[in-house]
This record gives C-alpha cells, structure tokens and sequence, in this order.
C-alpha cells in the first residue's frame, strides 16, 4: 500500500455557504425575586417554563453583501406554586454572512442552521447564569430547529407551494 494520494484520494473543501462573523451576547436578564427562601435546602424543585424565539434582519454593510445579524432569545421562568424562583433571559447574536446561496436559501439557512450553530453557546450561558443565581445549572435539551421552522412558517410554505414558487 502506498503513503501517497492519487487525484481519486483527494477530497477537496468547498467553502461553507455561512461565515460567522461574531457570535455575542445581547441582552442578559436574571431575577431572583425569593431568594434567600427558595435556595433553602429540602425544597424541591420549581416547574420550569422555557421559551426559544428566533429573529433575523439584514445588516447594510457595504463590504459584504447578505449580511444578517440572528438573534436566539431564549428565557426560563422557575415556579412553584405561585412564587417564582427565578427568571432568565438572554439574546444572544451572531452576525453572519451567506455566499453562494440562493436567495430563496437564505431564510431555511438563517432560521434552521445559524440557531443550531448558535445554540450550544447560549445553552451554555444560560445553564452558567442559573448556576451563578444559586440554582443548578439550567441545560436545554437539543432544539429541532427544522420543526421549529417548518411549524411557524407552515402557512407560508404551503402558500407559495400553491402559488409555484420555491420556499
């Protein structure tokens, strides 16, 4: 066998349809309203009410063409009974910019793969911000992003299926 690699070995990479600029956090809110009373020993655990919403606009930019900015809302509400433990929130951003994508690409891209890109560190903000209020740390299952997408945009989808146009 041979160390060398023959033309029908090489893989070549084409580059990514999305180039994240920046990743950063927007907006960051923690509300401890009970405290000291709900971090006492023995109590068990609040319900939890979690709640994902995704924004995405066009950023003018002269140098870059298709460049957006996506926004990963994300915020928890810890009650038990009717006192609250603890709300979070965070938006947490990317900017981000699409080549060689068509147009009709562009929203799937921005709605279903950025967030999923995205998720792993505002999951990470989240779970440190409830840990540093006194709590165990917040950890987000997996988002399926896709259905998420295919959900809100259902109508929209099967409208332009029914008018012949690509989604």
């Amino acid at each position: 066998m041979s160390d060398t690699n023959t033309p029908d070995d090489v893989i070549s990479a084409k580059p990514a349809p999305v180039t994240i600029h920046a990743q950063y956090l927007k907006d960051v809110s923690f509300e401890n309203p009970n405290a000291p009373e709900t971090l006492k020993t023995g109590k068990s655990g609040p319900e939890m009410d979690v709640n994902i919403n995704l924004g995405a606009r066009e950023v003018p930019e002269e140098n870059i063409p298709d460049l957006y900015e996506v926004t990963l809302m994300l915020s928890a509400t810890a009650k038990k009974d009717d006192k609250v433990y603890f709300i979070a929130e965070i938006q947490y951003a990317a900017l981000v910019s699409l080549s060689g994508l068509p147009e009709q690409q562009h929203h799937p891209m921005l709605f279903i793969e950025v967030p999923r890109m995205m998720f792993p560190f505002a999951r990470q903000i989240l779970g440190d911000l409830t840990g540093n209020g006194g709590y165990p740390p917040l950890l987000l299952n997996p988002v399926d992003f896709q259905g998420m997408y295919l959900e809100r945009f259902a109508k929209d989808l099967e409208d332009s299926k029914k008018n012949g146009k690509a989604a």
